[in-house]
């Protein structure tokens, strides 16, 4: 019989237990469920906050601590400051503060934000902002090893959480507007030693693509990629500063022995600069994680004219899909299309709108799995220079990085989403090593004719692909969503609410409270001597919080993002900190 592929036993071993909160999302299916149910429906009303700490720094907080036993690890914007917290004292029993360069700040395109660390075998990771990836002893904070991962000087920086599979911890790259080529990479866990490294554009073999055995979605079925599958969709040498980074999540299926995740969008935002399908930005991967061969990958936006980076997280679950029990993994993509696919062949299965204001394509053609883009809001059809108004959604995304749950209780998934359009005017733009290289100017606003916030929350049925319930926000929901047994979702809002709903009909709110600042982390739980906690970062920042984060003034400044959240410096200001709840003794 051949040996059942194995994931990191100690992180099994730690996910397991619901009392931690072990890993980025939970688990490594990227569901963000707990078992725990202390906390529920009937009595959520009566949280009450138990413990507060501030990181020390004022940008954008995303991600969240981890649990592990009595320790909590939390993590901080740039510097990218890690504390371990005994918390049976509340007492700092290590603080690790890498020294970094100032000069990573102007090369990171939307805030200083960090998505927290990973914790497997006695290490904490860190990814730093500068490209270090770290292995920081659990106990004492000690540098156990560290390598360099890119170069910040050509604008090759890092704001995503390692992720550890196996005996690999696997991380990514940001920099997808300074040209940067995106790629993967995985390095040992007890030396630091790269495994393997896989490209998202360019030839076959840096790709670790294989043009006889990489399946894709072709005319209704899954066929071979072929030979030179991305090098044919690329003009000239365009590939080599062809974006497709990798700075989401990453999920992983022990079963396939596949790590899931999404590649960016295409270098630069002008489209009339790269002619072509630019693959494989905008794809999905799913990947062996041993050697990093591509078993089967699909585009999602193929020659991208918006910046609907394809590098949300991708949820894997077992559930049916048009009557059917599939292995699926589902993907609430920029674009505004919710995906389901088979996750262990590939086979595409539902692409539906998951914002009903989505506009740039009507549909997406289920034989050949392309959008059909809409050509008053083809920017590349308007061409360079001319301003394409009116585009659903703008570039941030229907979703942007905030990551959703799901609920095997209910079968359903709850996504964080943005309400937003925009006006997208391309410009010709030259490459230069380490500096931007956009070439577009964007405004965005609330979706038209609509409720006039920024937001929803909303349940999704992935069988069928359809909306079952939203619930409106002002502005949008940039926070991760959490699902428990006691029957809540959890959510935080840019005025730096925390919410917990009704799982069954979100629109009954169950709970909310006011935190420090606005909230783009996401939301956690974890067990303590027999208490059930709930916790969140608040710290505004991120792309939608760019403006107050960085002091930017013009409404196209932030890639557009400042005009559309002009109003939030009404109700929050910067803050750092963590808010931890629970239920009176």
């Amino acid at each position: 019989m051949p040996a059942l592929a194995q994931a990191n036993a100690d992180v099994e071993k730690n996910i397991a237990d619901p009392k931690n909160w072990a890993m980025q999302a939970g688990d490594m299916y990227n569901q963000r469920y707990s078992k725990l149910k202390q906390i529920n429906t009937t009595n959520v009303g009566k949280l009450q906050v138990a413990w507060t700490f501030s990181t020390g720094v004022l940008r954008g907080h995303e991600g969240s601590p981890l649990v592990i036993g009595d320790t909590m690890y939390l993590h901080s914007p740039f510097p990218n400051k890690v504390f371990a917290m005994d918390l049976n004292t509340q007492k700092i029993k290590w603080k690790y503060e890498p020294k970094q360069d100032p000069a990573v700040i102007p090369q990171m395109c939307c805030d200083t934000v960090n998505r927290g660390l990973a914790y497997a075998e006695g290490k904490v990771f860190l990814q730093q902002a500068d490209s270090m990836l770290v292995a920081l002893d659990a106990n004492t904070g000690k540098v156990v090893w560290s390598v360099k991962n890119g170069d910040p000087k050509l604008g090759a920086v890092n704001t995503n959480a390692p992720h550890v599979f196996k005996d690999k911890v696997i991380t990514g790259i940001s920099g997808g507007e300074w040209g940067v080529r995106g790629f993967i990479n995985a390095y040992d866990i007890n030396s630091g030693k790269q495994v393997w490294k896989a490209y998202s554009v360019g030839p076959d073999a840096e790709m670790l693509i294989d043009p006889d055995k990489t399946m894709t979605w072709t005319d209704g079925k899954m066929a071979p990629v072929g030979k030179d599958s991305s090098l044919k969709t690329w003009q000239g040498d365009q590939w080599k500063i062809g974006g497709g980074t990798t700075w989401g999540w990453y999920s992983y299926d022990k079963a396939t022995n596949l790590m899931y995740y999404g590649s960016g969008n295409p270098s630069t935002w002008n489209p009339a600069q790269r002619p072509g399908d630019n693959k494989w930005s905008m794809t999905i991967f799913a990947r062996d994680v041993d050697t990093g061969q591509a078993k089967w990958v699909y585009q999602m936006t193929p020659y991208d004219e918006w910046d609907f980076d394809g590098i949300n997280e991708m949820i894997l679950a077992d559930i049916n899909v048009k009557g059917q029990p599939r292995k699926a993994l589902v993907h609430f993509d920029r674009n505004g299309f919710g995906y389901t696919l088979d996750r262990v062949t590939g086979e595409l299965l539902v692409a539906e709108k998951y914002d009903p204001k989505v506009n740039w394509a009507t549909h997406v053609d289920m034989k050949t799995g392309r959008p059909q883009v809409v050509k008053r809001y083809s920017t590349a059809a308007n061409g360079p220079d001319v301003n394409t108004k009116g585009v659903c959604p703008a570039a941030l995304g229907s979703k942007d990085q905030q990551p959703a749950s799901f609920d095997p209780n209910t079968k359903l998934f709850y996504v964080p989403t943005n309400h937003v359009c925009m006006d997208y005017e391309p410009f010709k733009v030259e490459y230069t090593a380490g500096q931007p290289y956009v070439g577009a100017t964007l405004s965005m606003y609330p979706a038209p004719g609509s409720h006039g916030g920024l937001g929803n929350y909303i349940t999704w049925d992935a069988g069928t692909g359809k909306i079952v319930q939203s619930k409106a926000e002002k502005f949008s929901v940039w926070s991760g969503s959490l699902n428990t047994a006691g029957g809540l979702s959890c959510y935080g809002t840019l005025e730096g609410y925390l919410k917990c709903v009704d799982a069954k009909n979100i629109t009954k709110e169950l709970f909310k409270f006011k935190t420090p600042s606005g909230i783009i982390g996401n939301v956690f739980t974890y067990e303590h001597k027999g208490k059930q906690y709930l916790g969140v970062f608040s710290g505004i920042g991120g792309w939608a919080g760019i403006g107050m984060a960085a002091g930017l003034e013009k409404d196209t400044d932030g890639l557009g993002a400042v005009g559309g959240y002009r109003e939030l410096n009404q109700y929050t200001e910067l803050g750092g900190s963590l808010t931890i709840f629970t239920l009176p003794n």
